[in-house]
């Protein structure tokens, strides 16, 4: 089976606390990712919106664009605004040979609020999931459609979070939306990441193997402190520095067939964790645990010729 390693710049600079960022360049953060032993690079805002720019600095750097974060509004907009602000998107990772546009819903969420405590996230009624479901379905046969496949991200403090709610939106969407399947927000969210990949596994295109500190999730006041309160206590870290058991983690995956992306998206405070010095820890672990469940991970970047 084959498997490509890629991370977030996410560890360089955070869009939600700017204060969680490196100084560095767009060209210093892919750097430092491919010095690590990375083959892939998810979009962040340093990152140029159109080919023409991207492609030079993804070759120089010897990396691939390994998808990309689209905030969705279907749980509370139409459909056609939708559209019209991702096909920009869509045209772009088309040209540059993306797999996936990462799709997160921030409806009603209060993921990028640090005034909203984790307790009052949104919720939907069994109506309001179903509809939402076939909305996030419809949009993503569109994009397929297009050229160009989404993933579908579980968050924290959206309105898919939980593991029940995973479920629920899983029965409520079909086929055209597939899953991206993150071991760290699931973990964070209560629920069991090796039952959800049992669970969805045929659904799954795409993987962040983001992993936790326990101690820091569990001493949360979920009443009173925030999705970013917790970033900011470093919650989030890469495999092999945390506390999920990313060999159990892969080895599920490998036994129902996956192959493609791991993604290391892991945001903290670059100043307490370096984050080539982290790329190079959740490099080595993926490496790890890759190697023991069968997987030959392609150490090809940007493609020869």
């Amino acid at each position: 089976m084959k498997a490509k390693l890629g991370m977030s710049p996410i560890a360089w600079w955070n869009d939600d606390l700017p204060e969680l960022s490196d100084d560095v360049s767009l060209e210093e953060c892919l750097r430092q990712s491919r010095g690590a032993g990375f083959t892939g690079m998810e979009q962040g805002r340093r990152f140029p919106s159109n080919p023409e720019e991207m492609l030079p600095i993804l070759r120089a750097a010897d990396v691939t664009l390994c998808g990309g974060w689209f905030s969705g509004t279907l749980v509370n907009e139409e459909l056609a605004a939708n559209k019209d602000r991702i096909a920009p998107m869509i045209e772009l990772f088309k040209a540059v040979n993306a797999p996936c546009i990462v799709y997160g819903e921030v409806g009603r969420s209060i993921q990028g609020d640090r005034s909203k405590p984790l307790a009052t996230k949104p919720r939907l009624s069994d109506d309001e999931m179903k509809a939402y479901g076939r909305r996030v379905t419809e949009f993503g046969e569109w994009c397929a459609e297009q050229g160009m496949p989404l993933s579908y991200h579980h968050h924290m403090a959206a309105v898919v979070e939980t593991e029940p709610e995973l479920d629920a939106f899983m029965r409520a969407s079909g086929e055209g939306i597939p899953l991206l399947l993150d071991a760290g927000h699931l973990a964070f969210a209560g629920g069991d990441v090796l039952r959800a990949i049992d669970n969805h596994h045929a659904r799954i295109n795409h993987v962040h193997v983001k992993d936790i500190r326990k101690a820091v999730v569990d001493g949360l006041d979920r009443s009173r402190q925030s999705f970013l309160d917790a970033v900011a206590l470093g919650a989030f870290t890469v495999p092999g520095d945390g506390s999920l058991d990313f060999g159990a983690i892969v080895q599920r995956l490998a036994d129902h067939g996956y192959e493609g992306w791991f993604v290391v998206e892991a945001e903290q405070d670059p100043r307490k964790a370096p984050p080539q010095k982290m790329a190079e820890i959740g490099h080595a672990e993926l490496m790890r645990v890759m190697t023991a469940a069968g997987y030959s991970v392609e150490t090809e970047g940007f493609p020869k010729g």
